[in-house]
């Protein structure tokens, strides 16, 4: 299927039947796939991955190549939405008093994949030290898409976003993406190693990132907050315009922080995060007027006036979209990216197996710091922290668990380190890729399939568990360690 301009417009011409066909059997195996290894698998996006290899160059190239790119800048656009939805539905409360904890976790889940991998690849396998630094970059990242899409659809009874375990997952795994940029900005400049200044190499993601995190929650409490409380503005402007008002602002700001965040030099994806954040900070209360009474049926639609909040607005004009093209295009692109036919001979595949079990093993530490952080907690004296003498709060293996494999998936983060490695770069060999690529593929299948598999039998210890389930707001606006049940979709906590 082509279409040519001829300077003034691009021509119409009908796409051909196999092309229009080519193209409904890959949204609808796309559909079926998610379904099938949802129920097989406790994880959707392993099947959709699947359909991504098979129509895509690696298998099959069933799609026309322009396609492909397509469906990969569309999907990257799903995955953006992605980590815009969840940085609009987290707790920020949590965020804030978890924030040395996700920080800890952070640097374990950095510094532990990259170590494992110096031992195995520098001292085991006898590769050169900037080839195992390289592996062990790509490695060391967390697949925000397929966290956030993991913690949403694992349950239907729990926002599992709104638990502090949650929200320590959420932030660790945003900061594992801002080390990532970081490594790869070094990664990058090594083909030219001798001119580069490293210096500002490594310190402008660095620093453009610390002072987004720093002046984006100043600005919306000081200067967006202020401006969004104008009464011309909140009790005006917003009532009356409803949901395209708050799609508006989404967007603008969603663009602002994209923006930002790519000229700055830090992750665009931690700006469509902070952006989320934003939104979320600004007051979205429903204001209900109601006219005079009258007789007629539709009364309440014409007769009142409701202020919609942006978590109603995204879930009923975005979300859609999102679930159902943007997102199964992103996990499809990631199966467009994996080499699959070179993973394929014997010393490829045992050397790939074993790395991918260290490097399970080396996201799967993260969780310890959840027993360490109970421990220090009850031997703290006066800890406000510490944590109930009940076996049920004892028995924390399973937020922990939750934590560690959420952590595992790489995704497209690892992919795209793992290409600038080999394409920009005469330092990594073509066999250290695939062996790289195995660790990457079977870690972003084994993380889901357990995290699924874990909340589908303990779920519910998750969520109500009195100090990293789902915590309660009290009115003088400090959390509440007492378990309640959130209710999904909404974040807020039932009485």
């Amino acid at each position: 299927m082509s279409a040519q301009g001829n300077g003034a417009f691009l021509e119409y011409h009908e796409p051909d039947i196999v092309s229009i066909l080519t193209l409904i059997s890959f949204f609808f195996f796309l559909a079926v796939s998610e379904w099938v290894a949802d129920k097989v698998l406790r994880a959707g996006l392993i099947g959709q991955i699947i359909v991504g290899l098979i129509y895509g160059v690696p298998i099959g190239n069933i799609l026309a190549l322009d396609w492909q790119e397509t469906f990969l800048a569309l999907g990257y656009i799903g995955l953006i939405i992605i980590i815009f939805e969840g940085g609009l539905t987290i707790r920020l409360d949590l965020l804030w008093q978890n924030l040395f904890l996700s920080t800890s976790a952070a640097l374990l889940g950095v510094l532990t994949p990259i170590a494992l991998t110096f031992a195995l690849f520098y001292a085991g396998f006898g590769y050169a030290p900037l080839e195992a630094f390289i592996v062990g970059t790509a490695l060391c990242s967390t697949s925000l898409g397929t966290t956030f899409v993991v913690i949403n659809s694992a349950s239907s009874k729990h926002d599992f976003a709104q638990t502090r375990v949650g929200t320590v997952l959420i932030s660790a795994a945003i900061l594992d993406d801002v080390c990532g940029l970081v490594l790869v900005s070094v990664i990058s400049q090594l083909r030219d190693i001798e001119n580069a200044n490293l210096g500002w190499v490594i310190g402008r993601p660095i620093l453009a990132s610390g002072l987004m995190a720093i002046l984006t929650p100043l600005a919306a409490k000081f200067v967006l907050g202020p401006m969004f409380r104008l009464p011309a503005i909140e009790t005006r402007f917003f009532p009356k315009f409803g949901h395209v008002a708050n799609m508006v602002l989404m967007v603008l700001v969603l663009c602002a922080f994209l923006a930002i965040a790519a000229y700055a030099g830090a992750s665009v994806l931690f700006g469509a995060f902070l952006a989320g954040t934003v939104v979320s900070s600004l007051p979205s209360k429903q204001h209900v007027h109601f006219d005079e009474p009258s007789d007629t049926s539709d009364h309440d639609d014409d007769a009142k006036q409701e202020r919609p909040t942006f978590g109603a607005t995204f879930e009923r004009y975005i979300q859609d979209a999102q679930r159902f093209m943007l997102q199964p295009c992103f996990f499809a692109s990631i199966g467009f990216s994996i080499p699959f036919i070179e993973l394929w001979t014997g010393e490829v595949i045992w050397k790939g197996i074993v790395f991918t079990i260290l490097m399970v093993l080396g996201k799967l530490v993260v969780g310890l710091v959840i027993p360490l952080w109970d421990l220090v907690a009850n031997k703290k004296p006066g800890s406000s922290e510490k944590a109930p003498l009940t076996p049920s709060a004892k028995q924390n293996w399973v937020p922990a668990a939750f934590l560690g494999t959420a952590m595992v998936a790489r995704g497209e983060i690892g992919l795209l380190i793992i290409q600038i490695g080999l394409n920009e770069t005469p330092y990594l060999s073509r066999k250290a890729f695939v062996i790289a690529v195995w660790a990457i593929v079977l870690n972003t299948v084994i993380g889901p399939v357990s995290v699924g598999t874990l909340l589908n039998r303990f779920g519910s210890a998750v969520a109500e568990d009195g100090r990293w389930g789902i915590q309660a707001m009290n009115p003088g606006g400090k959390v509440n360690r007492k378990p309640e049940v959130v209710s999904k979709g909404t974040g807020t906590v039932a009485p």
